[in-house]
C-alpha cells in the first residue's frame, strides 16, 4: 500500500516551502504529491461543494497554484516522487494546451505524471472562463480521446464536435507509454461510466473504507457493462476529512486500494515535520 499527499500552494505559500515540503514528503517515503486545480475562486457563488456539510470550500480560498507549474517546480526539486492532478478540470481547459502540458510535465520529470482528471462543480468558474457548463461531461470525453490522439500518433489527428486537428506534430510524447495514467475523479454514476469507458484508475475522494467498498460494488457494473473489470484499473482513494490510521489504511488496501491520498497541510517546515512524522506512523509507513 502507498501513500500519497495533497497538498495545496497558494499565493501565500512561499517559494521555498514549496521546496522544502516537496522534498520532506520524497525523503519520508510518500508515493505521490497530488495539487488541486481551480483557476479562479469566487467570492460569492451558489453552486455546492459536494465534499462539505454547507456546500462551501473549506477555508473560503482565494487562489491556488496552477497544477502544472506546481508540480514542475516539484519536478525540478525532487527525483522518484509521483506527480498527481488532484483533479485537473478538463473540460474547463483547451484541450491541445493540457495535452501539451501533461506530456511536458511528464518528460521532464522522468515519467512521473499521475493524471487526475475532473469535470468540475463550480459553476460559476466556467462562466468567468466563457466555458459551457452544461456540456461540459461530454467534452470532458472527447477532450480526453483528443488528447490520446496527440499523445500516441505520430503525426495526430481527431475528429469531434468541439475538437478537431489532422496531421500535427505534437513532441515530446510523454515518457510513459502510451501516456501517463488517467484516474477519473468522483463517486457519481457518470464519474463511473467515465472510469470504466477510458480510465485507467479511479481516485475516489472523502470516502470511508465502508462507503470506498459500496463504491467499488457500483463502479463493478459499470465496468461489467464496458467488457472491462477491476483487474483493468488502478484504485487510489482519499479518506478526505477522516484522520487515517493503520487500521483504516489496512481496510482500504483489502478493498483493493494500492494508494491512500491523505490531505497535509501546515503553516511552517517545522509543522510539516511533525505532521509528516505524525501522519508516517499513523499510517504504518515508517515502519514499512
Amino acid at each position: 500500500m502507498d501513500i500519497g499527499v495533497a497538498i495545496g500552494f497558494s499565493h501565500h505559500t512561499p517559494v521555498d516551502y514549496i521546496v522544502g515540503a516537496a522534498q520532506r514528503v520524497e525523503a519520508a517515503g510518500f508515493a505521490a504529491l497530488w495539487v488541486p486545480e481551480h483557476v479562479v475562486f469566487l467570492a460569492e457563488y451558489e453552486s455546492d461543494y459536494p465534499y462539505s456539510d454547507d456546500g462551501k470550500l473549506p477555508g473560503s480560498p482565494e487562489g491556488i497554484l496552477d497544477p502544472f507549474a506546481a508540480l514542475t517546480f516539484v519536478a525540478a526539486h525532487t527525483s522518484t516522487l509521483r506527480l498527481g492532478t488532484g483533479v485537473c478540470l478538463v473540460p474547463q481547459r483547451q484541450p491541445v494546451y493540457t495535452a501539451k502540458m501533461v506530456a511536458d510535465l511528464d518528460y521532464l520529470s522522468g515519467g512521473r505524471v499521475d493524471f487526475g482528471i475532473g469535470i468540475g462543480w463550480l459553476e460559476e468558474e466556467f462562466d468567468v472562463l466563457g466555458m459551457d457548463f452544461a456540456t461540459r461531461a461530454a467534452r470532458c470525453n472527447e477532450y480526453i480521446a483528443a488528447m490520446k490522439a496527440l499523445w500516441t500518433e505520430s503525426p495526430a489527428s481527431f475528429s469531434g464536435d468541439t475538437v478537431s486537428f489532422s496531421n500535427v506534430h505534437f513532441n515530446p510524447k510523454p515518457v510513459q507509454a502510451p501516456h501517463p495514467p488517467i484516474f477519473v475523479g468522483g463517486e457519481s454514476k457518470p464519474a463511473m461510466r467515465r472510469v470504466a469507458a477510458f480510465a485507467d484508475g479511479w481516485y475516489g475522494f472523502d470516502l470511508s473504507p465502508d462507503e470506498f467498498v459500496a463504491a467499488l460494488d457500483r463502479l463493478d457494473m459499470h465496468l461489467e457493462a464496458a467488457s472491462r473489470s477491476r483487474d483493468d484499473i488502478t484504485l487510489y482513494v482519499s479518506p478526505g476529512r477522516r484522520r487515517p490510521d493503520r487500521a483504516m489504511v489496512d481496510a482500504y488496501a483489502e478493498a483493493g486500494a494500492e494508494q491512500v491520498i491523505v490531505p497535509l497541510f501546515a503553516r511552517s517546515l517545522d509543522e510539516l515535520d511533525e505532521r509528516i512524522e505524525r501522519l508516517s506512523e499513523s499510517t504504518g509507513l515508517a515502519a514499512s
